[in-house]
């Protein structure tokens, strides 16, 4: 059964698709927003595995939301506007519905859904606490006009710039205004490294270690960056790496 929040500012557009989704048993509608602000705190409250998410909306864009997020759930873009289907898609969105919404793209857009979270399963049964950001997990990153979801596995690097984050993935590397300090705080430790006062490495993604100047070490990682370790950093590395 997937819990869904309705997130679109017309009333209409939302009576609409709530009857529309009555005639399928495995969706919930848990609750339904009018704006961003709204959005944001039922998705909070709520936690809905699934959104309905118009993106032209007064104030704030759905991307604008979703980039306030710390996780995304799965999303569903609803929108009258063909202009941003290119953009829905290069965010790597589950899928895109136009207005009016048909039946028939609605039930093969939620199967893509039931997919993609067949996939996920095995993840969130080993998954730790709530609160602790899984590998499994995705982010929705926004830089100006590009969007992305990111699954954290594929995330090599997170580099601090003052207030920022540069994300390394892939060959993207956009920032996202949260601190170094609080990604680690979110970050499974297990996965993630504090390597410097700059960095977190994912530690799948390093390709070769190399000792380094004063007891440190040299991280190669994926795409070529080559991070250093400090030393005080180094023994707790070697230990969780069993050096």
């Amino acid at each position: 059964m997937h819990k869904a929040i309705i997130i679109d500012d017309e009333r209409l557009a939302r009576t609409e698709l709530k009857k529309l989704l009555s005639e399928f048993s495995e969706v919930e509608v848990i609750g339904e927003a009018a704006n961003a602000a709204e959005g944001i705190e039922k998705i909070e409250s709520l936690m809905p595995d699934l959104i309905f998410l118009d993106i032209q909306m007064p104030g704030k864009t759905g991307f604008d939301m979703l980039a306030e997020l710390d996780k995304a759930p799965h999303v569903i873009f609803t929108t009258a506007y063909d202009e941003f289907a290119l953009k829905a898609f290069e965010v790597n969105a589950l899928d895109y519905l136009m207005k009016p919404v048909e039946p028939k793209r609605l039930a093969d857009a939620l199967q893509k859904v039931q997919a993609a979270e067949e996939k996920e399963l095995a993840a969130a049964l080993a998954g730790s606490h709530r609160g602790i950001l899984k590998e499994n997990d995705q982010v929705f990153v926004k830089d100006g006009e590009r969007c992305w979801f990111v699954k954290l596995s594929e995330v090599r690097l997170f580099e601090s710039v003052g207030n920022y984050a540069k994300v390394f993935f892939g060959t993207n590397k956009p920032l996202i205004l949260k601190s170094l300090n609080a990604l680690e705080d979110r970050l499974d430790d297990k996965v993630f490294f504090r390597a410097n006062r700059k960095h977190i490495v994912n530690m799948r993604m390093i390709e070769k270690v190399e000792p380094y100047f004063n007891g440190g070490l040299l991280l190669d990682l994926r795409g070529g960056e080559k991070i250093e370790v400090s030393r005080r950093q180094a023994v707790k590395f070697k230990e969780m790496m069993s050096l």
